[in-house]
């Protein structure tokens, strides 16, 4: 049976912290139990940007009707229509959120941050209200909505804006604080000293909570027994992240214990989440750090997470679109595949085999069988040229890339994208971890069915160090530069790599 939580109380300038140490037998229970000893909020933290937004949109809205309206009722003109009014209250509130959201505004660490934006809000609002004006003038529509109203909308929102960002801010903060509105997403991993310092002012600061699950590293003074403890912890931290869908690691320790902070970040750099390194106790006592609530806080970003919710959520849409157009296309092509290798030799149609996804989660990728032999096991060799395990339609449909089509499924399912780092199996994954530092970095995204690597001539076996180290190379750019532009221009590249037939055997 696993054990409960070890939960260890600190008291440090009269603030209680609980600091958790989780270890391996734990991890079963994770998602389970919930957050492990530590009461769930209510309202998650992840919906606060889209009710700030709704909120600043009503405002808008409101005071442009009301501006309008108000306005004409002033200079004892008929109640006019207010059907202009809501159309430029709607367009002025998507150009300003639109705007704002760029910057940051709306996310949760900031909206819980005492001061209250005064000239970022103004400068906004006031460069919005002349690009409206701007557009006014172009589309001759001053005839249907008096300037007189707009002037009155113009210096109006802003003061229902600015009132209704601090009041936001203090409804938050004293959520926060009774814990009615907190984040789940969050990780704090570091020396027990650093963590005892951090106070829940310190936490509001770094990442707008008040608390957050707390890994506390070894203490052990033998280094070899240092190092055993942390990485079964480090372990435990990646398998928690995974599992209660965690996206944001901080790290507090020591600035001049460097090796350190190389090993946590080794053993977690296969997880698809942005890392910050906090400011240590000599670093925030040497910033003045007791105002820190009430100024921008330096904190290192030492990972970035590839891709945002937005950007994922695209990409998913392009895969759906793609794989069921492709399914539908490729319809006939694939029953005849599977009619040709029924008859051609004796085994199953598909093989399937297991593969790392996407945070290094396994899944069973599909590909028509091309071989006499089914590996997946620990050792699985590369096909080569000439290979006798190949069989005869086997080297037709290599050549031709048809075996990959049944990942169109894996894509449906949400194992896989359309683009991404070719998967690898398993064993071979293993292997390359332990010989290439960012080969883990590949899991940062989804796999996919072809990607940057594949449609610049990085295509089949990879027999030596140098070839599996430009893929690498290859997969890390297209992560860190990813766009929809790019992911069309790979599509277009890999069907003439398909064409050329380039190391396809």
């Amino acid at each position: 049976m696993a054990r409960a939580p070890s939960l260890m109380p600190y008291k440090q300038r009269g603030v209680w912290w609980q600091l958790m140490t989780i270890n391996s037998e734990m991890l079963n229970d994770a998602n389970q139990c919930g957050p492990l000893g530590l009461e769930r909020s209510k309202v998650s933290s992840n919906t606060i940007p889209y009710l700030l937004a709704s909120v600043d949109a009503f405002v808008i809205l409101m005071t442009s009707i009301a501006g309008g309206v108000g306005y004409q009722s002033f200079v004892g003109n008929p109640l006019p229509s207010i059907f202009p009014y809501c159309a430029v209250g709607l367009l002025a509130s998507f150009v300003y959120i639109l705007r704002m959201s760029g910057r940051g505004y709306y996310d949760f660490p900031e909206s819980v941050k005492p001061h209250v934006e005064t000239g970022r809000i103004l400068t906004c609002w006031f460069t919005t209200g002349l690009l409206l004006a701007f557009f006014a003038f172009l589309l001759k529509i001053g005839v249907i909505y008096s300037r007189g109203a707009f002037g009155v909308f113009y210096f109006l929102a802003p003061l229902g804006l600015l009132g209704v960002r601090k009041l936001s801010k203090s409804l938050l903060t004293d959520a926060v604080a009774r814990g009615t509105v907190g984040r789940r997403d969050v990780v704090l991993i570091g020396d027990i000293d650093e963590l005892v310092a951090l106070e829940p002012r310190d936490m509001l600061a770094f990442c707008g909570a008040a608390n957050a699950f707390h890994f506390s590293l070894s203490q052990d003074a033998d280094p070899s027994m240092r190092v055993s403890s942390d990485l079964r912890l480090l372990k435990s931290v990646s398998n928690f992240v995974r599992h209660n869908d965690c996206r944001e690691v901080l790290l507090a320790l020591p600035w001049n214990d460097s090796d350190r902070m190389e090993f946590v970040r080794d053993q977690i750099k296969m997880l698809p989440v942005a890392v910050r390194l906090l400011p240590d106790i000599r670093v925030r006592s040497l910033s003045n750090y007791a105002s820190s609530a009430r100024q921008r806080v330096l904190a290192i970003e030492i990972q970035r997470a590839p891709l945002s919710s937005a950007e994922r959520a695209v990409k998913r849409m392009m895969d759906i679109v793609i794989a069921l157009s492709a399914l539908l296309f490729f319809a006939p092509i694939l029953i005849l595949t599977a009619l040709a290798i029924k008859l051609d030799s004796l085994g199953p149609v598909i093989f399937s085999q297991h593969r790392n996804g996407f945070n290094g989660k396994q899944f069973v990728m599909f590909k028509f069988r091309t071989m006499k032999v089914q590996e997946n096991g620990s050792i699985i060799v590369q096909a080569t040229q000439g290979d006798p395990r190949v069989t005869v339609i086997g080297r037709l449909l290599r050549s031709a890339s048809i075996d990959e089509l049944p990942q169109l499924l894996n894509v449906l399912r949400g194992d896989m994208s359309i683009i991404g780092p070719r998967p690898h199996a398993l064993a071979h994954d293993s292997h390359f971890e332990k010989i290439l530092g960012d080969y883990a970095f590949r899991h940062h995204v989804k796999p996919g069915i072809t990607g940057w690597a594949q449609c610049n001539g990085m295509r089949g076996a990879t027999p030596s160090v140098k070839e599996i180290s430009e893929r690498v190379r290859l997969d890390l750019w297209y992560i860190n530069n990813w766009s929809l532009w790019l992911d069309i221009q790979i599509l277009i590249k890999t069907f003439f790599e398909v064409v050329r037939k380039r190391n396809a055997y």
